[in-house]
């Protein structure tokens, strides 16, 4: 579920079409944090104490033949599996904007942190640059420089404007930065969670609008470096479970999944009970997924923040359920971009999801322990 976020924020995201990235809970509206870097956590799956042994074979099948589940997309991007990475929003906690020396500074500190490594892709949430009404965002320079792969994002709930602003920032990268940038695209995500969103009475989108705007990405990416780049949607799984949305599965070469047992708090969300929440919606959208690769594209645990029902924030915690979480999911080759590397940077972020704390990330030390 997810966390409602500032009507300055909505505003914010309204007038320049883009966004970010956080969870929230059943009030929130992603598309404040889908600017941002604020998890936009789903509600999803369930989670216990022997995580190892709650990747279903169907899942662990799925993450096998990625390869070859993947529609007719490309035979290089789409075999990728075991990608590691963390979720990046567009601006900081007070909206100010990423620039290329931030993106630069995050990608190289999530590819050198200690007790573990590996982590070497961003999901993005938008592809424009926060402020502007379609440049393309600098995360993809700072990519190029760093040689992180992306996971991008388009933001749609926007309205059809939103989505031609978005094309149109996309197809400059293309042009801009050739096949330094399009090598560098494990896949695209037309929206995030915008069904969920939909659902709950809050800025989304229908199936139908998501089945036009995925038809209109594949169209814009025709005859270009990204062609063969598997295209798909992130949501919740019970989103995905929803009859009406059966169609948006069939359309799609990936299924993004997001799943936050924290803030589940209708269920028993405490952290003994988390490895069963998550499994549980992840191997729901696996069964769901026909066969298609399913990337888990947000999870984390907050290390301080309000509680949500059995659900407690804190560093204990967040190393618990990442040692769970995260390393059963990397531990079964699972494509994974966790939530988050710093929130609570120019702001304190409520709850934090944030790996490090505020301050100069070249500087800071993991807030937990990420050996597995």
């Amino acid at each position: 579920m997810r966390l409602s976020l500032a009507l300055t924020g909505l505003a914010a995201v309204a007038a320049n079409a883009s966004c970010g990235g956080r969870p929230s809970d059943a009030a929130s509206s992603e598309s404040a944090a889908a600017a941002s870097g604020y998890p936009v956590g789903g509600s999803s799956g369930s989670a216990g104490s022997s995580a190892y042994s709650s990747v279903s074979s169907a899942a662990a099948a799925t993450a096998a033949a990625a390869a070859t589940n993947v529609k007719s997309a490309s035979t290089a991007t789409a075999a990728q599996s075991g990608i590691k990475g963390f979720n990046y929003g567009a601006f900081f906690l007070n909206q100010q904007a990423k620039t290329q020396a931030d993106f630069e500074a995050e990608f190289s500190r999530q590819q050198n942190l200690p007790t573990t490594s590996g982590f070497n892709s961003a999901r993005l949430y938008t592809m424009i640059q926060w402020g502007t009404a379609s440049d393309p965002i600098q995360a993809i320079p700072a990519a190029i420089a760093t040689k992180t792969t992306l996971l991008l994002g388009l933001w749609i709930s926007g309205g059809t404007q939103a989505l031609t602003n978005e094309l149109a920032a996309l197809e400059s990268a293309i042009g801009t930065y050739g096949t330094a940038f399009t090598d560098l695209v494990v896949g695209i995500s037309v929206g995030s969670e915008d069904l969920y969103r939909d659902a709950n009475n809050q800025v989304g989108t229908t199936a139908d609008y998501l089945l036009d705007s995925i038809s209109k990405v594949r169209s814009a990416i025709a005859d270009t470096g990204l062609s063969a780049v598997p295209v798909g949607h992130v949501d919740t799984y019970d989103s995905f479970e929803n009859a009406t949305n059966t169609k948006v599965i069939d359309s799609l070469d990936f299924i993004g999944f997001d799943g936050y047992p924290f803030w589940e708090k209708a269920l028993p969300n405490s952290i003994d009970n988390a490895s069963e929440r998550f499994y549980s919606g992840y191997n729901k959208t696996v069964a769901l997924a026909n066969g298609k690769p399913v990337y888990v594209t947000e999870t984390g645990w907050p290390t301080v923040g309000d509680d949500e029902n059995e659900a407690i924030a804190s560093v204990e915690n967040a190393r618990k359920y990442w040692q769970s979480i995260a390393c059963s999911l990397i531990d079964s080759n699972i494509n994974v971009w966790w939530y988050d590397l710093q929130e609570s940077q120019y702001g304190d972020a409520n709850p934090d999801f944030g790996v490090y704390g505020a301050g100069d990330l070249s500087t800071l030390e993991p807030l937990y322990d990420l050996s597995c």
